[in-house]
């Protein structure tokens, strides 16, 4: 199967007309923000510069990224600042809830920095966050978590938490693993989603890739290959943007029309929700993918 016609993100940069679209109007993404403010949350909407933060917010909808906004992992496509993190902060379970209660949400997202320096990885507050969450709003509770350095006590924690969902994501195929992903190993994130699976198959195994670094359609397919062999069952596809000019830059921008030929595609293998697009996230609409 050919791809469709690259193009090249090089020379000025510009965005094609399909990555461009009009701001949401209404008061809800002030309602969202100032929710945010008011109980010192942090989110992977405004850290990792998502593109879809004035819809999402707009809709009063976040997902809330706990355990501080310092990552102790220096990846090459990520906006999240680097540096040593603060301790953790106790409260910060029930002030997740009272967000998801404040804004109605019956889908909660929850995700994290990486947190290389704590023994368990953030496991326990993983778990704590899951708990509060489900007995302050009775939500879904969908975790995107980091690799945990493979620690199966770890993950077997969040397990426990009986998240609906387990995302981990991918992100992208295994030739730039290092370039893009630094510490991270591709077999870890996949032995990963199949421990989550083994352990309760009852819960929904998610995960995420970025397209246009590079990757060809054949690396890609290989990678939806081990996916499914890991028995993960959600899949998101969405077009890389490069942050700032120091991090990884754009290969090409996919045309809507491939990510919906991919989209296909992979629910051909046995995904049982795809969500493809230029302006997918991992946690974009997340409560209509479930």
């Amino acid at each position: 199967m050919q791809s469709l016609p690259l193009i090249d993100a090089a020379p000025t940069r510009r965005l094609p007309d399909w990555l461009k679209r009009p701001l949401p109007m209404g008061n809800e993404n002030a309602f969202t923000n100032n929710l945010v403010r008011e109980l010192r949350l942090e989110t992977v909407c405004e850290s990792a510069r998502c593109p879809n933060r004035p819809e999402c917010w707009s809709r009063r909808t976040a997902t809330f990224m706990v355990m501080g906004n310092l990552c102790t992992r220096p990846c090459g496509f990520c906006s999240v600042p680097r540096g040593t993190p603060d301790p953790l902060e106790a409260d910060e379970p029930e002030r997740v809830a009272e967000a998801a209660h404040r804004l109605g949400l019956r889908h909660v997202v929850i995700t994290s920095v990486t947190r290389d320096d704590l023994d368990d990885g953030g496991a326990e507050h993983f778990y704590q966050c899951v708990l509060a969450v489900r007995q302050r709003t009775g939500a879904v509770v969908e975790v995107l978590t980091p690799d945990f350095l493979g620690d199966s006590a770890a993950i077997d924690r969040v397990i426990a938490a009986e998240p609906e969902v387990f995302n981990h994501n991918t992100e992208t195929v295994p030739r730039f693993y290092k370039k893009v992903r630094g510490r991270a190993e591709y077999q870890r994130s996949l032995d990963l989603l199949a421990r989550v699976k083994a352990k309760a198959p009852h819960i929904v195994t998610k995960t995420g890739l970025m397209l246009g670094l590079g990757e060809t359609r054949e690396e890609l397919l290989d990678v939806l290959g081990d996916l499914r062999s890991v028995f993960c069952d959600v899949l998101t596809l969405g077009q890389y943007l490069t942050p700032t000019l120091k991090h990884v830059p754009v290969a090409r921008y996919l045309p809507p029309a491939e990510f919906d030929e991919l989209a296909v595609l992979a629910r051909s293998l046995g995904f049982s929700q795809v969500a493809s697009g230029p302006f997918v996230r991992s946690s974009y609409h997340a409560d209509e993918m479930i």
